[in-house]
């Protein structure tokens, strides 16, 4: 006789086997069905280029899409040789087609070689590389001759040879871009497909041709303009091309979208239109900028409004996209008129220190910098520029050898800070130690100032060293990549040592002398003034500044 707890033991053992039988049933299922399809689509590859074949050989006016959909099918596997080997033997009566096979044969050698550069393929590169290249320039030639101007194969044909000689960085690169902006102007002017046109500025901004992709730019929006487009639709259009960055085409169509509302609307809806597209170019940290066509929208705005359409925001920005374009003396100039006209401004202790800062360490000015520190030590409510306004008005003192005013201004920070900021409380313990010790100032620091104020170095103009920052405008905490950008001419084969004298408020890092660049990040809040004087061999070279905002 069976037992209750056997029989329960002996059903849970048949409903574990039954469950795993059906576990592989469904298993031998699901691969024999991924079989099945993996073949089918093996299977459907060759007879999607049949079908594409068959669409190019018959010289359909959609041969371009179908030319383009077999490309894409072999691309997409880098299978290059294989789609040049379909492409040499496709449609041979078919004769009309030669020019389109042509480039498409060089467009994929050219995209062959770039494959194995990527991949470092260098087996297949340089046993074959000959032979691509020969491939690209001699079916790219032949795309030529049998095409005119009018078009677009030919216009690709000779952006395809211009890539293929500025890659090569050969003797032909000048001259194949002087063929390709003729070919293509001729192109725009027999009315032919302005994308086209779009399409070649596009790489010339990649290939850092930005006059002459400009040059198409225009023309583009030229013809765009010159059709029965409305205003609207113009603008929208505009900020596509803003949104995708294309700042250079963004720019020349807005300039023709101005100049038309410029006509038609009220003053007040004008500076509305100009301010949004001035906001939108100024200096951000996230979004696409040029703060020099920024300042150019500014000038209109002016233009059309006068000082009365300066509302209190939109004067700091002006003054602050100035300041971050390094247009410094322009920045002071709107810096002094906004705290003229806004004193009572959030911003007014920032404008007045940066107005400080500018008078110094860029103009020369002591006399002018040193009365806006002395504007920001008066004042009783505390900020980081007044204590930084302090902080300055001592080292200055310092650094003229009037030690015990120098001693009285660091005193009174000490006594406005409290412990608030260690890190600052360190740097003037540090100067009062020099003062006390009778050191002389730091010498990063002293030269900083040497080379700003003193007569002797009246001759460094900022032109050979520039500072740029990864953000201008970073969180407390948050990196900041600083680095120098030298431009000293020639200097023949040898390599010149040059040396990096950093100094001002950098942060958490100390770089030495060697560091062109380096990597920071700050604890408190306010303007950080960065400065760096530039040795080489001979001496003294060029200095430069740069400020960042901490919030």
């Amino acid at each position: 006789m069976i037992k209750s707890n056997d029989l329960e033991c002996q059903i849970s053992n048949n409903e574990t086997f039954v469950l795993i039988f059906v576990i592989l049933i469904l298993s031998f299922i699901c691969n024999l069905s991924f079989d099945i399809c993996h073949s089918y689509a093996e299977e459907s590859k060759p007879n999607a280029a049949e079908t594409l074949t068959k669409c190019i050989c018959e010289g359909k006016t959609s041969q371009p899409v179908c030319l383009d959909e077999l490309k894409d099918l072999y691309f997409k596997d880098n299978k290059y040789t294989d789609f040049v080997g379909l492409l040499k033997g496709i449609c041979p009566e078919n004769k009309t087609v030669e020019p389109a096979v042509n480039y498409y044969i060089a467009f994929a050698r050219y995209s062959q070689l770039k494959y194995l550069e990527d991949v470092k393929n260098w087996d297949e590169y340089f046993a074959k590389g000959n032979e691509y290249r020969d491939d690209i320039v001699n079916c790219a030639q032949a795309a030529l001759g049998a095409t005119t101007s009018k078009d677009p194969l030919n216009i690709y044909s000779r952006l395809l040879l211009y890539q293929f000689h500025a890659d090569q960085q050969d003797t032909f690169s000048e001259a194949s871009l002087t063929e390709l902006m003729s070919a293509v102007t001729g192109f725009a002017q027999s009315n032919g497909d302005m994308e086209v046109v779009r399409k070649i500025a596009d790489k010339l901004i990649i290939y850092n041709e930005s006059g002459k992709a400009k040059e198409l730019y225009k023309i583009y929006a030229l013809k765009l303009a010159g059709s029965d487009i409305k205003d609207a639709e113009l603008r929208n259009i505009t900020d596509k091309f803003y949104k995708d960055a294309n700042l250079e085409l963004a720019e020349t169509i807005y300039d023709i979208y101005i100049e038309r509302i410029s006509k038609s609307l009220s003053k007040e809806k004008l500076i509305s239109e100009l301010t949004e597209v001035a906001k939108r170019f100024a200096y951000s940290n996230n979004a696409a900028a040029d703060p020099l066509y920024a300042e150019k929208i500014f000038k209109k705005i002016e233009e059309a409004g006068g000082k009365e359409s300066w509302s209190e925001e939109l004067m700091y920005l002006r003054g602050f996209n100035l300041e971050k374009a390094k247009v410094f003396a322009q920045a002071k100039d709107v810096y002094t008129e906004f705290l003229k006209t806004f004193p009572k401004s959030s911003h007014a202790d920032e404008v007045a220190y940066k107005s400080g800062v500018i008078f110094i360490y860029v103009l020369r000015d002591l006399k002018s910098g040193r009365e806006y520190f002395e504007q920001l030590a008066r004042k009783e409510a505390l900020s980081p520029h007044v204590l930084a306004g302090l902080y300055q008005l001592g080292l200055l003192k310092q650094w003229e050898g009037e030690l015990p005013a120098a001693k009285e201004y660091y005193n009174l920070l000490l006594e406005k800070m409290g412990n608030s900021d260690p890190d600052a409380l360190a740097v003037i313990q540090e100067r009062l130690s020099e003062i006390n010790q009778g050191k002389p100032l730091e010498y990063n620091l002293k030269l900083g100032l040497d080379a700003a104020l003193k007569e002797e170095f009246a001759n460094l103009n900022m032109s050979k060293v520039s500072l740029e920052s990864s953000r201008h405008l970073p969180e407390k905490g948050e990196e900041v990549a600083i680095h120098s950008v030298t431009s000293l001419g020639p200097t023949g084969c040898l390599q010149v040592e040059l040396q990096y004298l950093w100094s001002g408020d950098l942060g958490i890092t100390k770089p030495a002398i060697t560091q062109s660049e380096f990597k920071t990040s700050y604890k408190t809040p306010g303007t950080k003034l960065i400065n760096m004087v530039l040795v080489a061999p001979e001496g003294i070279t060029d200095r430069n500044i740069d400020l960042i905002d901490v919030h």
